[in-house]
């Protein structure tokens, strides 16, 4: 049986590991991380217009949990680097 907040669940465990590479990138300072500041404000925003647009057009809040845990999963590659 499907749980719906099963995907919440993820989605903030998931976070937590993006969160801490994002601090840590943060913390060591430079251009690297004024960069990542800049992007974070950057994907902030675009995540929530994308999110705003889907739910407008119909689809479910579940697609856009899937929606945003793609977001994380990306940030935590592109961060593990």
């Amino acid at each position: 049986m499907y749980n719906p907040f099963f995907s919440s669940l993820m989605l903030m465990i998931e976070s937590q590991r993006v969160i801490e590479l994002r601090l840590a990138r943060l913390a060591w300072g430079g251009p690297e991380g004024v960069s990542e500041a800049q992007s974070m404000v950057v994907e902030k925003v675009n995540a929530a217009a994308e999110a705003l647009t889907t739910l407008m057009l119909g689809g479910s809040p579940e697609a856009v949990i899937a929606r945003y845990r793609e977001h994380v999963a990306a940030n935590t590659e592109r961060l593990r680097l």
